[in-house]
């Protein structure tokens, strides 16, 4: 998906439905210049907040994914725009204000039948210490991707059965060989080296 700063009306097609009458009034009180991105392996979305240069409050979000995961990443974006306009650049960025707001905005979409079941029972406990992303919330993260398009023929590392082969997004195969702690030890094929790969990563079985 290319890059492009979308037009407001198109946040429907990202959202779960219902949802987007209760994002619009924030692109109507604040100039916000939002852009749906191509998928980022490393960030799922961005907020940059005003400058000389650029007026408007910037929001990127990846455009590939699954609705409730864009859901609680634009609100996560928006959370650091309405501590921005409060506090500026006085507390830190995922800090004690940053959290409460964005508690705040996630409540508003529960307990109202946005969420699949397993989504609503993990942000129940994930608003009790909400993290600073996503993915470093394993039960948060995985529940959002049992939801996702991809689950065709992507899986986490741990739902690899042990001594099966996996793809890594660089095209490299890898065969699982044990369970550590948190993480699991896995042999790269050609090499024959050993890496550590968290359990939540994403790989393609072969």
């Amino acid at each position: 998906m290319a890059k492009h700063q979308a037009p407001v009306s198109s946040l429907a097609q990202f959202l779960p439905e219902g949802t987007f009458r209760r994002i619009a009034p924030y692109f109507r009180d604040y100039t916000i210049h939002l852009t749906v991105t191509h998928d980022r392996a490393s960030v799922q979305g961005d907020y940059r907040h005003p400058t000389a240069g650029h007026t408007a409050h910037r929001i990127s979000i990846n455009g590939t994914l699954n609705p409730y995961s864009f859901l609680i990443t634009l609100l996560h974006e928006l959370a650091h725009m309405l501590v921005w306009v409060q506090y500026r650049n006085r507390v830190q960025p995922h800090g004690a204000e940053w959290k409460a707001i964005f508690s705040n905005l996630l409540s508003g979409y529960m307990r109202k039948g946005i969420f699949p079941e397993n989504v609503e029972e993990a942000l129940r406990k994930s608003i009790q210490n909400i993290k600073a992303a996503t993915c470093t919330d394993p039960e948060l993260y995985k529940a959002l991707k049992q939801h996702d398009p991809r689950r065709r023929y992507m899986r986490l590392v741990e739902e690899v059965p042990l001594n099966e082969h996996f793809q890594t997004k660089d095209g490299r195969v890898f065969q699982k060989i044990e369970k550590l702690r948190t993480r699991f030890r896995c042999r790269e094929i050609e090499t024959g080296h050993l890496y550590l790969f968290p359990a939540i990563a994403e790989v393609k079985v072969v």
